[in-house]
This record gives C-alpha cells, sequence and structure tokens, in this order.
C-alpha cells in the first residue's frame, strides 16, 4: 500500500471530525476540488485505508456486556483449520497470530460470565486447539484512536501546495 500524504492525512483528519460529512463539504473545508476529494476518498477505500463500518459498531448495543481476551495455543500445523473453527464462532470479534508463547489473541465479547464460560468451551472444542487462558476486561482505559496517530503523521509528511491542488 503506498503510504498516506499529508492531503489524505487531512482528509481523514476531516472524515474522523464528520463521519457524515460530504464530498463537497469536505473539499470546501480542505480548500481542495470535489474531484480530488472523491478521488482521494475512492483510493482510500481501495487501498483498505478504511475500515469496514461494522467496526463502528459497539456491542453492548447488542446486549454484550462483557469483552474477554482469549490467548490460544494451537497445534501449529493445524492453524489453518482451527481459524476456520475459530471464525465459525460469532462472538470471536478479532483474532491475531502472535510471536511468543501463545499462538492466538482472540478478543470475544460475551452476554455475562455464563455466556463467557460457553464461548471458551466453544474455542476449546475446536480440533486442534490445545489450551485457552481467558482475561476479562476490566474496562477500556485507552479508546480505539487514530487522530494522535494521524496527527503525527501528518506532521510527518505535511501536505505539499502540489498535493492541496486539485
Amino acid at each position: 500500500m503506498r503510504r498516506l500524504d499529508g492531503t489524505d492525512v487531512r482528509l481523514l483528519l476531516a472524515l474522523v471530525a464528520d463521519p457524515r460529512g460530504t464530498v463537497v463539504a469536505f473539499a470546501q473545508a480542505l480548500g481542495l476540488s470535489r474531484n480530488t476529494v472523491q478521488a482521494r476518498m475512492t483510493a482510500l477505500e481501495s487501498r483498505g485505508a478504511l475500515l469496514p463500518f461494522d467496526r463502528r459498531i459497539d456491542p453492548v448495543a447488542l446486549g454484550y456486556q462483557l469483552t474477554a481476551f482469549i490467548t490460544v495455543h494451537v497445534h501449529q500445523p493445524r492453524l489453518p483449520a482451527i481459524v476456520q473453527g475459530l471464525a465459525q464462532i460469532p462472538e470471536v470479534v478479532e483474532a491475531y497470530g502472535l510471536s511468543g508463547p501463545s499462538d492466538l489473541l482472540l478478543r470475544v465479547v460475551a452476554r455475562d460470565a455464563e455466556d463467557l464460560f460457553r464461548i471458551n468451551g466453544a474455542v476449546l472444542a475446536v480440533a486442534g486447539v490445545e489450551r485457552a487462558e481467558t482475561s476479562l476486561a476490566m474496562g477500556e482505559v485507552i479508546p480505539y484512536r487514530m487522530v494522535p496517530l494521524l496527527e503525527a503523521s501528518g506532521r510527518a509528511h505535511p501536505a505539499t501546495a502540489h498535493e492541496t491542488l486539485g
């Protein structure tokens, strides 16, 4: 993926500030042409720089009050099948492959402690999962954020006069 330039960063910051803003509004606010903003938005979407909308949905609104992290130890040769099996568990909302003593880190959501127990059992029932350790998230202390990173990136790569011309 091509690195974002200063204009891309300014556009993303405007999108964070006004997620429902229009191309015309962003063009006016940033001093860019409508065509430039539209082309940049299309490029950001096609390059995968914008996450899917479902990342904005809070599981609490669906009744999933608990968040937990499960570190999973697996039989490595079965990893692709294990990942497929874990993906069948709806409450597994994210999974990462890890280096170090654990193989996978799962972020799961649950309605309550009993539901978390059921989900943990479903994880352990996936063929090839050797063991799992569950940690309950007690509270989010730094919510998912991109603005500080965008601002730092913008300082590192300010827009040039050429980039700001539509």
